[in-house]
């Protein structure tokens, strides 16, 4: 299916819940669609030795959190790199100065990341339906939330919702091939031979922390956090929420939605 023009959407659910899943089944319905992780925007400017991610190292390696606005600026240059957005203010210290000539070989736009706050410059975002994304990994906060409107509007936030029951079943009855990353279930995609991988043959393992408590925690932090984000998507009238027993339950209604809403009519 053609899109009509660019969409902008923010996956949320729980741990579990298969966001990662819907991503991809989204990803090769809708062709037009691009995936934009946080975490690996971070992973390859840290291997590029970009002077945003020297910074990032930095922050952690005191042990701190790496602050919202380092991965604004992630985004922002991603999105700046593809000419899904712009800016009019003039150029001043350029964060990557790689995906800055690479953007001026490609577009000839002379606008990049400056050094100066985020939310003092005008953007300007591409409404041509190949500027759609999936972001992945931010916003997790209401507060983040507001940061990011100030740079790009989401236009449709998915709330997925599976029953807590579910989702502990499913991490309770989960082995894992490490060296691949092979993922199995023995409720629902049991290996051919238990405590084998198909491929390899090698042993199957359990994830240290997949256990029952550990999860409860995790899904309880999920809910203090992601009510206020929610809502204030909800204020925007971008927020839909479905909801199901099992991803193959879920993507039928997310792919009839989101053609509903970002598909172009056939006339």
């Amino acid at each position: 299916m053609q899109l009509s023009r660019a969409a902008r959407i923010i996956l949320v659910g729980a741990p579990g819940v298969g966001k990662g899943t819907q991503t991809e089944r989204m990803l090769k319905r809708f062709p037009q669609l691009s995936s934009i992780s946080s975490g690996d925007l971070l992973r390859e400017n840290v291997r590029k030795r970009t002077p945003l991610a020297i910074q990032a190292e930095s922050t952690m390696k005191r042990g701190d959190l790496i602050p919202d606005s380092t991965i604004l600026r992630l985004i922002l240059s991603e999105l700046i790199s593809h000419g899904w957005l712009t800016t009019d203010a003039p150029r001043t210290m350029t964060l990557n100065a790689a995906s800055a000539a690479s953007a001026t070989a490609e577009s000839g736009d002379d606008a990049f990341i400056t050094s100066s706050p985020l939310t003092s410059q005008k953007y300007n975002f591409s409404e041509d339906p190949n500027a759609s994304f999936i972001l992945d990994g931010f916003p997790r906060t209401a507060a983040q939330a507001l940061q990011l409107d100030d740079l790009i509007p989401i236009n449709l936030v998915v709330n997925i919702t599976t029953p807590t029951a579910i989702i502990l079943d499913r991490i309770c009855n989960r082995w894992v091939h490490a060296p691949s990353g092979r993922v199995y279930n023995t409720t629902f995609n049991a290996p051919k031979e238990e405590g084998k991988d198909d491929i390899t043959g090698e042993p199957l393992t359990r994830r240290a922390d997949d256990d029952p408590d550990t999860w409860k925690n995790r899904l309880q932090k999920f809910e203090e956090t992601s009510m206020p984000l929610l809502e204030h998507y909800d204020r925007k009238g971008v927020l839909w929420t479905v909801q199901g027993n099992s991803s193959d339950e879920i993507s039928p209604k997310l792919f009839a939605e989101f053609g509903k809403i970002f598909g172009r009519s056939q006339t």
